[in-house]
């Protein structure tokens, strides 16, 4: 019988409930059909109970300064992780990193490993929502939208349900195809998805539209949200007049394409705002606009205040491409 695999699991406050309990079920059915298989350990910082964003409060088994060598260590956290990080988290991770430790990140668990500088030519994810914010703060590490990413000894994670398919891989890599497969029956799972799928819902499914033309065009302003193209340039880009494209926004969308490329740029700057301390200039440029005069005014209009005081207000619980599409 192979040797059990352990696995330590550091939950800071806020962490993904989903993300948590999506990455150790997999571990237990597998155990169910094989075994011992796994074992997994629940730490804080200080060996207290942490409570999840949802509210829910998970008793750990010991504080990081008990925790000496481990063989997986996966970082669990939420909203706002860098609130959260410390020097002694960073350096209780370099070390474990030092004695050959795999360190993984679930949900934006990825923020704490890059802040430690763990993380260098690795392909990185992370949830979908703090992508942006995370590749502003570490521009020269390479983003990935995968379900999940695992290298020789770094293992990040989109969190939510993504966090079973993680560990299905991690399982099948070890100990088969057809263990995994079983495990994946027991989540009534109609298939076990790739590395590849993607973390949000296809441009298509997510605005329920189905015109080619406006797919594309809406993907080309996802590209470009720093530096906005005209509605000339977005028109030339998928080969179709201006008018012709506004008349494609005006039926499918019932919107101008001017303002819903403004909506995609005021949530994009929503996120860097309340995601991380870049200064509210700095966001302005990054989204666009000329003007932190006119970021203000544009985004109390749309969100009902201003860039300063959306920042230190909770961060909202509402996913911010329903805030754009109800705007």
């Amino acid at each position: 019988m192979p040797a059990t695999e352990d696995f330590h699991f550091l939950l800071l406050p806020e962490f993904s409930s989903i993300g948590f309990m999506s990455a150790i079920e997999p571990l237990r059915v597998a155990n169910r059909f094989r075994g011992e298989l796994y074992r997994w350990h629940i730490l804080s910082v200080d060996g207290g109970p942490v409570c999840a964003s949802n509210g829910i409060s998970l008793n750990a088994e010991s504080a990081l300064a008990d925790v000496h060598t481990a063989t997986n260590v996966i970082v669990v956290a939420g909203f706002n992780p860098l609130s959260r990080y410390t020097r002694e988290i960073g350096d209780w991770l370099r070390r474990l990193d030092r004695h050959g430790a795999t360190l993984g990140g679930i949900d934006t668990g990825s923020f704490v490993l890059a802040e430690a500088g763990l993380l260098q030519h690795e392909r990185v994810t992370l949830h979908w929502e703090a992508a942006s914010a995370f590749q502003e703060r570490y521009p020269s590490l390479a983003v990935s939208q995968e379900l999940f990413e695992i290298d020789a000894r770094r293992i990040t994670c989109a969190g939510g349900t993504a966090s079973i398919d993680l560990m299905l891989d991690l399982i099948g890599r070890r100990h088969g195809a057809e263990l995994a497969a079983q495990v994946s029956e027991q989540f009534v799972l109609g298939r076990i998805r790739q590395r590849s799928d993607h973390q949000r819902m296809q441009i298509a499914a997510r605005y329920g539209i189905h015109n080619r033309k406006l797919i594309q065009v809406i993907g080309v302003m996802e590209q470009h949200m720093e530096e906005p193209l005209s509605p000339d340039a977005l028109a030339e880009e998928i080969g179709v007049t201006r008018r012709q494209l506004e008349r494609l926004f005006c039926s499918a969308m019932k919107d101008t394409p001017t303002h819903f490329y403004l909506g995609l740029r005021l949530a994009r700057a929503r996120e860097l705002l309340q995601q991380t301390d870049m200064s509210i200039t700095t966001v302005c440029v990054a989204c666009g606009f000329e003007s932190p005069s006119h970021f203000s005014r544009t985004y109390r209009t749309r969100f009902g205040s201003s860039p300063r005081q959306d920042r230190s207000s909770p961060r909202a619980t509402a996913p911010l491409r329903e805030t754009v599409a109800a705007s």
